[in-house]
Order: C-alpha cells, then sequence, then structure tokens
C-alpha cells in the first residue's frame, strides 16, 4: 500500500511549510533583487563620480554618530527595564530646543565669536543637562510608579510621554522653525570632511569613551551592569535598584542632549517635532545593531546612517526615480521591519534563554 506524499513536503524532507514564512522570505529576496538591480544599473550609469560617493559616505558617518549616541539611550533603557522609551526621542529634542535659546544668547552678547570653543562646550553641556533633567522627571513620573505593571503599561506610557513632551514645547517655544547661529571656526572643510561633521564625530566618539568608563570604572556604572544583569540578586546584594535606574536615564538624556545639539550644528534648524524621526531612525539602530548591546548600538547607528545617506541614490536612481534622497525614510523604516522579521536580535545581539540580554 502507497502512501502519496505532497511535492512540496518530499521537497523540505517530510518538514511543513509554513506559508507566511515562504511569503516574508519571498518578499525579502525580492527587496534584495530590487537592490542589487538598482545599485548595478546606478553604477554602471555612472552618474555620481568618486568623490560624490565619498560625501555621502562622510555624510552618513556624521549622521550615524548621532544616530548612535541617541540609541545608546534606547539600549540602557531597556537592558536595565526591558522596555522601550519612545519618548527618548522627544528627550533628544528638548535639549536641541532649549540650548538654541541659550546659543542665541551667546552670539548676541558676542561671546560666541570671540570664544567659540568655550561657547560650544558649554552648548554641549546645556543641552545634555537639559535633556538629562527631562529623561530623570519623565522617569521618576510617568515610569517609576509603574515599575511592576505589565510591559504594555509602560509603553503606552511612554507614547503619552512623548507626545505631552512634544506639545508642551511647542506651547512653550512655538510651533516655528529656528535656526541656529553659525559657529565661525565651524565654517568650512578639514581634508574631505565639513567641519561640522568633524565636530560630531569628536564630540561622539568623545561620549561614547566617557561612557564606557563610567561603565567600567564607577560604582554607579557597576550598579547599572548588576541591575541589567539581574534586577533582584542586584537588589539582594543591596544595590539601590531606583538609584541605578535613575541614573540609567539620566546618562541616557544626558548623551540625547549631546546628541540635539550636534543634530543641530549639522541641519542648523530646530522645531519642536524634530524628535519624532530621529527618535525612530536611532531605535532602529538599535534594533539593527543588537537592542540591548551597547557595541551594537553605536554599530547599528553607523550601519544606518551610511546606508540612509548612500541608499537612495545607490538603490533608486538606476531606476530613473526623481529626488531618490527622499525616499531615505523608507530605507530607514525597510530595515527596521526587515530585521524584526529576519534577524530580531540584530547584528550583535545574542538569544539567551529567551530573552536577548546587554
Amino acid at each position: 500500500m502507497s502512501i502519496a506524499v505532497h511535492p512540496l513536503r518530499a521537497l523540505t524532507g517530510g518538514r511543513r511549510i509554513d506559508v507566511s514564512q515562504l511569503i516574508v522570505w519571498t518578499i525579502g529576496i525580492a527587496l534584495l533583487a530590487i537592490v542589487g538591480i538598482g545599485s548595478i544599473l546606478t553604477l554602471r550609469a555612472g552618474h555620481y563620480s568618486a568623490q560624490q560617493w565619498r560625501d555621502f559616505v562622510v555624510f552618513g558617518i556624521a549622521q550615524g554618530s548621532i544616530y548612535a549616541l541617541i540609541a545608546l539611550g534606547y539600549t540602557m533603557v531597556y537592558g536595565v527595564l526591558r522596555m522601550i522609551n519612545f519618548a527618548h526621542g522627544e528627550v533628544f529634542m528638548s535639549g536641541a530646543m532649549t540650548t538654541f535659546f541659550f546659543a542665541d544668547f551667546l552670539n548676541r552678547s558676542g561671546f560666541l565669536k570671540a570664544h567659540p570653543w568655550i561657547s560650544l562646550v558649554a552648548m554641549l553641556l546645556f543641552g545634555g543637562l537639559v535633556s538629562m533633567t527631562v529623561a530623570v522627571s519623565v522617569e521618576r513620573i510617568a515610569y517609576r510608579p509603574l515599575r511592576g505593571a505589565p510591559r504594555l503599561v509602560p509603553l503606552i506610557t511612554a507614547v503619552g510621554a512623548s507626545f505631552f513632551l512634544q506639545y508642551t514645547f511647542r506651547g512653550l517655544f512655538g510651533s516655528g522653525v529656528r535656526a541656529y547661529p553659525t559657529i565661525p571656526v565651524l565654517q568650512g572643510k578639514l581634508w574631505i570632511f565639513q567641519k561640522t561633521q568633524v565636530a560630531v564625530i569628536v564630540g561622539v566618539l568623545i561620549t561614547l569613551a566617557l561612557l564606557v568608563l563610567f561603565l567600567q570604572r564607577t560604582r554607579a556604572g557597576l550598579a547599572i551592569r548588576a541591575v541589567a544583569e539581574d534586577r533582584e540578586a542586584a537588589a539582594l546584594m543591596g544595590v539601590d535598584v531606583d538609584r541605578a535606574i535613575m541614573t540609567t536615564f539620566a546618562v541616557g538624556g544626558f548623551m540625547a542632549g549631546i546628541a540635539g545639539v550636534l543634530y543641530a550644528l549639522v541641519f542648523v534648524q530646530v522645531q519642536f517635532y524634530m524628535g519624532f524621526l530621529p527618535g525612530i531612525k536611532a531605535f532602529t539602530a538599535a534594533v539593527l545593531g543588537g537592542i540591548g548591546n551597547l557595541p551594537g548600538a553605536a554599530l547599528g547607528g553607523l550601519v544606518l546612517g551610511v546606508i540612509e545617506s548612500v541608499g537612495p541614490s545607490l538603490f533608486f536612481d538606476g531606476y530613473g526615480v526623481r529626488a531618490a534622497h527622499q525616499l531615505k525614510d523608507v530605507i530607514a523604516f525597510t530595515i527596521l521591519v526587515l530585521i524584526l522579521i529576519f534577524r530580531p536580535t540584530g547584528i550583535l545581539g545574542e538569544r539567551l534563554g529567551g530573552e536577548e540580554r546587554v
């Protein structure tokens, strides 16, 4: 007596085929084919010179450095609380928006032109402190009372806190776009970089180095790492969990404020809504690198920045798409979807016991 075997099941060694997974993989392969063919067509057309490609990459590195700095705040909070702080983009915005008035005061008084480097450092510190204050306030008022609630509750609260901060700053400072004053010493080029790009990259590297030293060499950093590893065990060993969580928000907020000022130096303009897209893209960078993994967040930010800068021209110009650079946001969000589908642990993430660990 013979048993009929379905041809597709025979090809897969008797395993059942998940139709939804097959559809997802088909879509992924189709997207890769579109990207590959478009890249070949663009390179063959030769519309861009080597210098233009180099400029794309350089801008992508500077932009990705800012994403990396914001993404570290996302990944630190996730590592400690296992929650996504969707208000982090508005924490980033608060530093940039508030520092505008400080920078404008320095410019009007003449101090900015007389002492540009001191003014730049003061602006970065001011933006960092403002964002740190906002982040700690959000943690203390919105998140701490919900510490033992189901995960969905803090997530919804984070979205609400995001809208609250957006429209609070709109009410305080208006909905208009404000232009940052120019810093004379950052005008012009230095080798292949714009000086503002050099300032961004150097500022991010210094901030990352200080973050590593803080986490590795201080008692507060050790407490954060202990809470991230096992909150209950850390509490039993005498670690003040609430203080460690507050410190995590403070450090993440400070870095977001610095990123906000650096972002304003590159793009010049700021407004109350400016935190939304960079915040989502920084979250994408954190997921790309491995949410909860600090080196992964930094790497994800750089990779996303370069792809977002190079990708529109490389992927779509060969198809004759007009204004291909306007599709950069589509590329960023497509990367987020593909990562969540094909590798939810990210580039450097590691799945341990069903959860990703720091």
